[in-house]
């Protein structure tokens, strides 16, 4: 396979410059430049600027019969709050077997939401040399996908309130005589998505008069219980104070008062389904089946039901094609869907995937990453992402440092904003090994996927050659198919290539299926328990209300759909302080939500917030504007 035409060579610099300055220091390529290199002309995408393009699902279509390139997930141990480098090393990885190994790669990454980028986190292009540019467009708007995730939610969430409103002051006649208004002649008909309802509701009727007193009632009234609403309006903020708030307070609104919250956009349900979704017509039919609560009956409320799904899919229809980037050395990625790991499903899309895999082609690669450690992201990946994808993957990787190690083995607590302690920047290679516990479980949870696991070991100037080699041998005993030390932050693609040829063996020489960790056809309660053993726990305790919505979800006929846990990334249990390999505990489960257009059940670990908070010291201190060059500064 030839190499690509857009590689481009960078000069590295020692010390390590800041990421935004040297994101900043590369002009990239016009991107129908990297569209060429992966043989898309003009007609199969949209540009947004010089160096974005939105690549349009009717590639899919035009390639459906060709083959697909090698498949590979990037997971990591339990992090620090730091981060360990996990989309750096996706991304040094793809410069290695692209700009150096001569192979055909796709990168494809979830879009950053903007709370971490203005809160603690920083932003998450990669770092160092190991980048997606321009990073600064990366991190803020992009192509506005996340922007009309945020319009669309919120849209269904006003469609809601107002329903209940008119409802609580209209006859039967009068709703049914406002949702289907006479024509100029007089006539009164259904549109076409109220078909929907009537179907639902086993009334072939097919003109608004024709319908009983009894039918009026049951297709014009909802009746929606308010206390029974799941749907929260969004924000792509880290906003604690939109926790818990009261709406329904305006003197127009009749004492229409209840509690409810805002949650992050990226936690919304829209977004997993644009994550999760394999064309138009099937995200029309995900939108249209969200249910957003329970009739005073107990039947579950659809957005359909309120006859928003065809606006919603509107909103939506240019957020459903991946936005096409390049990293530094000029490889190609693609960018698409930002759901969080700790209280979504975390992974980027289906269609982005499939789409890279048939453009990588047979003997090309596709590195796609999975958020936070494997006990989440890379769960998540396998048991609800392949299920609707039916893809597999040949390798997963482990992002590991020998900081989360040593933390992970007894060392003191890892704060972001404070100094490291100097346990973390001197040789201590008993604390190394004692924290290799916690990589040999995310090995021998990998493993039992079917998939080789490879083991990238992203390496620090303060780390000794005996430190990094205690994490080798730890991995290997563990099972993984090899473990490698990489230098991709100060090197770029080139400190990745020993991982590149790795991951290449481990994907020639994957000899398993793809192995599910639980079955759908189990109960909810089973399918938690088996994710719960995978984490260590000895059992799992559910409040009262948790114990409600499974019974109500399950009587509503939900039970056959995987679990996304709602959970710490910071342990693989509940508790944020328990650092390694815990076992014995018990997993408390506060509530479950479903997101049945997703389609997933959502069961709440703890104390985990579906809307982060922000820092005394947030990010948004560094960055501004240079007024004279029009350049963003200190994105990190």
């Amino acid at each position: 396979m030839s190499a690509s035409k857009t590689v481009r060579k960078v000069e590295v610099l020692s010390p390590v410059p800041a990421d935004i300055e040297i994101a900043n220091s590369v002009e990239p390529f016009h991107i129908s430049e990297i569209a060429k290199d992966l043989n898309l002309s003009p007609k199969h995408y949209d540009l947004y600027g010089k160096y974005k393009a939105k690549v349009l699902l009717s590639v899919l279509d035009e390639l459906e019969g060709s083959g697909d390139g090698y498949y590979v997930v990037v997971g990591g141990i339990t992090p620090t709050p730091l981060g360990e480098g996990k989309s750096t090393t996706t991304v040094g990885l793809c410069q290695a077997l692209g700009a150096f190994l001569d192979k055909k790669v796709v990168t494809c990454l979830r879009q950053p939401s903007q709370g971490p980028t203005f809160g603690i986190k920083g932003g998450a292009a990669g770092g160092g040399y190991s980048q997606v540019i321009p990073m600064d467009e990366f991190n803020l708007h992009l192509t506005g996908d996340i922007h009309a995730i945020t319009a669309a939610n919120n849209l269904l969430a006003a469609a809601i309130d107002t329903r209940v409103f008119h409802e609580s002051t209209q006859s039967d006649k009068a709703l049914l005589n406002r949702l289907c208004p006479p024509n100029k002649e007089g006539k009164r008909s259904f549109s076409d998505i109220m078909f929907r309802r009537l179907k639902k509701l086993g009334i072939s009727k097919t003109k608004p008069e024709e319908l009983s007193p009894q039918e009026v009632k049951k297709f014009a009234r909802l009746d929606i219980d308010p206390a029974s609403i799941t749907w929260r309006r969004v924000m792509d903020v880290n906003d604690r104070f939109l926790r818990k708030i009261t709406v329904g307070q305006g003197p127009e609104e009749k004492g229409m008062v209840r509690e409810t919250g805002f949650d992050i956009s990226v936690a919304s349900e829209i977004m997993a389904v644009l994550a999760l979704t394999t064309s138009l017509a099937d995200m029309r039919e995900r939108l249209g089946k969200m249910v957003i609560g329970n009739s005073k009956a107990g039947d579950p409320v659809t957005a359909d039901d309120l006859g928003v799904g065809g606006a919603l899919t509107v909103l939506m229809k240019d957020a459903i094609n991946p936005t096409l980037m390049q990293t530094l050395e000029g490889t190609p990625v693609l960018v698409h869907a930002g759901p969080f790991a700790n209280i979504a499903h975390g992974n980027s899309s289906i269609v982005a995937d499939k789409i890279a895999l048939k453009l990588a082609g047979p003997g090309g690669f596709v590195v796609t990453e999975a958020g936070f450690g494997s006990d989440i992201g890379t769960e998540k990946f396998m048991n609800i992402k392949c299920r609707y994808s039916s893809l597999t993957p040949q390798c997963a990787v482990i992002v590991a440092t020998i900081r989360a190690l040593k933390m992970h083995g007894g060392g003191p607590e890892v704060v972001a904003g404070k100094p490291l302690d100097r346990a973390y920047t001197t040789e201590n290679v008993s604390l190394v090994e004692a924290g290799c516990v916690n990589l040999a479980r995310h090995i021998s949870n990998t493993k039992a996927y079917g998939v080789n696991v490879v083991v990238a070991v992203n390496m620090f100037a303060t780390d000794s050659e005996a430190e990094l080699n205690a994490v080798r041998n730890a991995a290997l005993a563990a099972g993984a198919y090899d473990a490698v030390v990489c230098t991709h932050h100060a090197h770029g693609g080139k400190g990745a290539v020993d991982l590149g040829i790795a991951v290449q063996k481990a994907c020639e020489n994957v000899t398993q299926p793809l192995k599910f960790l639980y079955p759908l056809d189990i109960s909810i309660k089973e399918k938690i328990e088996a994710i719960a053993r995978s984490y260590g726990a000895s059992g799992v305790e559910y409040s009262e209300q948790a114990e409600k919505q499974i019974e109500m979800y399950s009587k509503q006929g939900f039970s056959g759909l995987p679990i996304c846990m709602a959970k710490t990334q910071y342990s693989f249990s509940h508790n944020a302080a328990e650092k390694g390999a815990p076992t014995g505990f018990s997993l408390p489960i506060r509530d479950v939500r479903a997101s049945i257009g997703a389609g997933f059940i959502c069961p709440l670990v703890g104390t985990m917030s579906t809307m982060p908070g922000l820092p005394t010291r947030p990010c948004f201190y560094d960055i501004d504007l240079d007024t004279a060059t029009g350049k963003v500064i200190g994105l990190s």
